[in-house]
């Protein structure tokens, strides 16, 4: 079956998209960013005669100062987020009010954990400012992904965002990022059920296009946070506290979208379809593999920190 261009999907998946806009804007619950900073906390910095930042005025650990950087500078390259979604999307019909009514929540997102994080002395402000430029001017480039392969890839990032913010908020172990990463998380929640939804409507109008979508989309992903300088050193750190690791990826992300899509179930895909499940599975099934090698060897790394320990403290 011939693949069908970008402006006949468009068209096509133009109703499932007011649809699910419609439904977008009567779930979300409105909420305001200044009341999840704790502005009490707040002092100026040196230039205005105040406090240089340290270390020691920072409550958060190294890993959940490492998991918020990373949050935040994700959501703060919006910009570029906002491109490529408008170069995929356009800016007609529900199409383009989705894409702005997105890329409003999103901003939302950053702004607000940028003042948490600046009241709050959380992390050193130059160094992230210093993170922010540098991951802006490089910004996210999809390379001109198509159409389904945006819808795909972005049900999977809008998931994995949302646990990557909730999962943060509980290592914090500091209420007020709990309440606020939480906020973030619900937002994110209900952009994934948008994206989720059209890609259910795209494997009933093209199914087997869809499926070698999802399929490049599972075998490629990469979080769009992957441009901030020193991602991977940090999504190393982050593994290996739990906020996000390959089990997380595996177990929460793709498994529960791929059941929710039925690509396993699927009928009437032609050659390249049944190929492109075929090379899904694979995947799945090596990426269950590499994640249970990560379980263990991180288990195994913890139990022998915690014999040198319990032997240093017997000497």
């Amino acid at each position: 079956m011939a693949a069908l261009e970008s402006a006949h999907l468009l068209a096509e998946l133009e109703s499932t998209v007011e649809e699910n806009l419609n439904r977008h804007l009567a779930t979300a619950d409105e909420w305001m960013p200044h009341e999840y900073v704790p502005w009490s906390l707040g002092r100026d910095f040196a230039d205005l005669g105040g406090e240089p930042w340290e270390l020691a005025q920072s409550r958060l650990s190294p890993i959940a100062r490492t998991a918020l950087e990373v949050n935040l500078l994700t959501e703060d390259n919006l910009p570029s987020y906002h491109r490529e979604i408008d170069r995929a999307f356009g800016r007609e019909s529900a199409w383009g009010t989705w894409v702005n009514r997105w890329t409003a929540e999103e901003g939302r997102h950053a702004f607000c954990i940028r003042d948490y994080l600046l009241v709050t002395r959380g992390v050193d402000p130059v160094e992230l400012e210093r993170a922010r430029m540098e991951t802006m001017e490089v910004g996210y480039d999809s390379v001109d992904k198509p159409l389904l392969n945006v819808c795909a890839y972005v049900s999977f990032q809008e998931l994995a965002t949302r646990v990557s913010h909730r999962n943060t908020g509980r290592y914090t172990e500091e209420p007020v990022a709990e309440k606020l990463l939480s906020r973030v998380a619900k937002d994110e929640n209900l952009h994934m059920i948008f994206y989720r939804n059209i890609v259910s409507a795209a494997l009933a109008l093209a199914p087997s296009q869809t499926m070698r979508a999802i399929t490049e989309e599972v075998v490629g992903f990469q979080m769009p946070g992957n441009i901030i300088p020193g991602f991977s050193r940090k999504a190393v750190a982050m593994a290996k506290a739990g906020i996000y690791d390959l089990r997380i990826h595996h177990d929460d992300i793709v498994t529960p979208l791929l059941r929710q899509w039925g690509v396993w179930d699927l009928e009437g895909l032609d050659d390249d379809g049944e190929k492109a499940r075929e090379e899904l599975a694979a995947a799945v099934a090596a990426l269950d593999t590499e994640a249970t090698r990560f379980v263990e060897r991180r288990a195994e790394a913890a139990a022998k920190k915690a014999a040198r320990t319990s032997a240093q403290r017997a000497v």
